[in-house]
């Protein structure tokens, strides 16, 4: 037999020799009376267990397993006496030993105790194996257990993300590294995932490079008719006690929703018969609504009443709106240029649905108006538990939240409720329908109890503060509370796992994140950066210009605008943005009608170029008025032209000069402009043959 040879798996039978006996056994913890060694003698030194060692115990048909949880000396010894020393265990499980006394598997709990002076040694690297791997399907690696690095740390993908799991740690200790390396190893194992992170710093999108779909405040699209009534009451009023602008809104926003439905049915007599206004919506329905109709709304209520004290309320909601909707800020809410119903579309590109490469979805909080953050955070929350509700449980989705003591604090004078409900729903009933809950701290004392309590399985790395470590310390099992002593003493990337996503309690040594997939955490390099001096007038610029973008967010161009409309209106997007003035130029040019084989693919341009020649044609009457200056009563907002800011669109040279400020100031389309463009616009699309009939 060559003394080289190495076979596949452990040898089960070859067993390390006892290193003690059991004095006591109470409930899932046993007393181990450690055997008297010689001090010198190195192969014992070798027999000492550590904190958090596995050891084994033969019990006939099973082999209970149980971690150190203390080790300690009752009575030191004074001379040539014999000191007593004993270890703490905790039971965590059991291996069931098959017929030919081999172990077959892992089972959590114990059924068969150990009984006094059972003998006690180290566990064997088999049955290591045997527990921290488990059945290698379900599971995937992100690390190595701390009592053998041969040994790969596994996680259950099906009980870590369906009972919730948290991820806990000062700051500096990697959490955002950890994040990034637990769902790296899940997006390999499973690329038709459907994850939605929620980044408060932007650092997240080089870590799934191109398999992520970053939104950030400037391609984010949230329309203020998905957000239901509490969630528009905080943007639009933004003070519950204001309950004047509170009650209006509640009467009119179901009206405005009527109006617009009945506006896409093209049965404008039917708002003013009374009875049916806003008969079958309510606040929270989520179906659109003009911004335009709401003010309308306001302006007729006003209209109405006679004592002019009643009127501060209805100036006050109304001069709000029009301050948002000039905000370049709230453009991703207020700045769409045309209402349509494009809830496909935001749940698709959101939820990721079709996946299309891209299984996660990183939604950049950044350059967001502090004041809606959480109103955002909330909207998203509540939609990935009503479509994992209504869809049936079919896709599964998983909501990460960052810094999640901001949204979930453990204050009630902090925070915003509706977002704090959100969370808790997906928190305590997720798990019948498929949306789960991954939970992302520095401080877990400030999150509430009732939030981190759901999280069945908890990654927590180093802690030094006696309140987080209590919070921590409360939702172990008491077989793994020996090891929460290890938290202000764990190295880097080390954590103390624990829960249904893990086999038993253990300390695990995280994988390295390659280079390229790191987060933007990194600590900066004071002493590094000091040494050399940057900073000309080019760094400035660029600083002052990065600084100056944050602030405008959700401005899409006009062509974007135009793929959206045309996705919800169902037609064919085109290929690329607009192109430069002389392509568009050359293509108005180059108005005849192509040849069947020269035809080109429909673009977004070409689009645009529609919708302006249509709104074009809708102003001239506005504009006459204003040029002859005649007496007569200045236009309704209901005959407007839909295009909000003439300003946002780059018209082509054939478009009609534009509407006079007095006509542009209304932020969406008239009934009959939203169903007509779409009409005419399918009409004009055909004719050119660019759309098949």
């Amino acid at each position: 037999m060559h003394s080289g040879a190495v076979t596949k798996e452990p040898q089960y039978h070859v067993l390390p020799r006892s290193i003690g006996r059991i004095a006591s056994v109470t409930g899932s913890k046993a007393i181990l009376l450690l055997d008297v060694t010689h001090e010198n003698d190195p192969r014992n030194r070798a027999d000492r267990p550590e904190m958090g060692t596995l050891l084994a115990i033969d019990t006939g048909n099973a082999t209970v397993l149980a971690t150190v949880s203390a080790l300690s000396v009752p009575l030191p010894a004074h001379g040539n006496e014999q000191e007593i020393r004993i270890a703490e265990l905790g039971l965590v499980g059991e291996l069931i030993k098959d017929a030919e006394g081999k172990p077959s598997g892992f089972h959590r709990g114990t059924t068969t105790y150990p009984t006094l002076g059972d003998r006690v040694r180290f566990a064997t690297k088999y049955e290591l194996q045997l527990t921290y791997t488990g059945n290698e399907k379900d599971t995937v690696r992100i690390g190595s257990i701390r009592q053998d690095s041969s040994i790969p740390a596994m996680v259950r993908v099906d009980e870590l993300l369906g009972k919730h799991f948290a991820i806990l740690g000062t700051t500096g200790t990697g959490k955002s590294c950890t994040t990034a390396l637990i769902f790296r190893a899940i997006l390999e194992r499973n690329p038709n995932a459907h994850i939605v992170l929620l980044d408060p710093h932007n650092e997240y999108a080089t870590a799934f490079g191109d398999r992520a779909e970053v939104i950030s405040p400037r391609t984010l699209q949230l329309p203020l008719w998905l957000l239901n009534f509490e969630e528009a009451v905080e943007v639009l009023v933004g003070d519950s006690e204001r309950k004047g602008e509170i009650e209006i809104l509640q009467d009119l926003i179901p009206l405005a929703k009527a109006r617009y439905s009945i506006g896409r049915a093209q049965d404008q007599q039917k708002i003013r018969k009374p009875g049916l206004e806003g008969s079958k919506f309510t606040v929270d329905t989520p179906v659109p609504y003009r911004i335009s109709d709401l003010t309308n709304l306001i302006d007729e209520r006003m209209g109405k009443l006679e004592n002019r004290k009643d009127l501060a309320p209805y100036r006050q909601l109304k001069t709000r709106i029009e301050t948002f909707v000039q905000d370049g800020r709230y453009a991703f809410m207020f700045g769409s240029v045309t209402v349509y119903d494009g809830m496909s579309q935001v749940l698709s590109r959101i939820f990721r649905v079709p996946v299309n490469g891209k299984p996660i979805t990183i939604l950049e909080l950044t350059g967001l108006p502090p004041e809606v953050v959480n109103v955002v955070v909330s909207v998203l929350c509540r939609m990935a538990f009503d479509f994992a509700l209504w869809g049936e449980g079919k896709i599964p989705v998983t909501v990460v939240c960052e810094e999640a003591h901001r949204y979930v604090p453990l204050n009630p004078q902090m925070g915003f409720e509706p977002c704090k409900r959100a969370i808790a729903k997906i928190a305590k009933e997720g798990r019948k329908y498929g949306a789960s809950l991954c939970i992302v701290t520095q401080r877990p004392a400030e999150i509430d109890p009732t939030i981190l309590s759901q999280c069945n399985t908890v990654f927590a790395l180093r802690m030094s503060n006696d309140r987080d470590q209590a919070i921590v310390a409360s939702a172990v099992s008491d077989t793994g509370t020996g090891l929460i002593e290890f938290l202000p003493a764990l190295g880097a990337r080390e954590a103390i796992a624990f829960g249904d996503g893990v086999p038993i309690p253990v300390r695990i040594k995280f994988d390295e994140v390659p280079a390229h997939a790191l987060p933007r955490s990194t600590t900066a390099q004071f002493s590094q950066k000091w040494q050399e001096s940057v900073g000309d007038e080019s760094f400035l610029d660029a600083v002052i210009e990065r600084w100056r973008a944050a602030g405008v967010c959700g401005q899409l161009d006009a062509s974007a605008q135009a793929q959206l409309f045309a996705e919800a209106v169902s037609l064919p997007t085109g290929l690329s943005r607009r192109s430069t003035d002389a392509q568009v130029a050359e293509r108005v040019a180059a108005s005849a009608p192509p040849r069947e084989a020269e035809r080109q693919p429909f673009d977004r341009a070409a689009l645009e170029r529609e919708v302006s020649e249509f709104t074009s044609r809708r102003m001239p009457a506005v504009q006459q008025t204003v040029v002859e200056q005649q007496p007569t009563p200045a236009p309704s907002r209901a005959d407007q032209p839909f295009m909000r800011r003439a300003s946002d669109i780059q018209r082509s040279p054939t478009t009609a000069p534009a509407a006079p400020p007095a006509a542009s100031a209304t932020p969406e389309p008239s009934e009959p402009a939203a169903s007509n463009a779409r009409l005419a616009l399918r009409d004009r699309l055909l004719r050119r043959g660019d759309i098949p009939r």
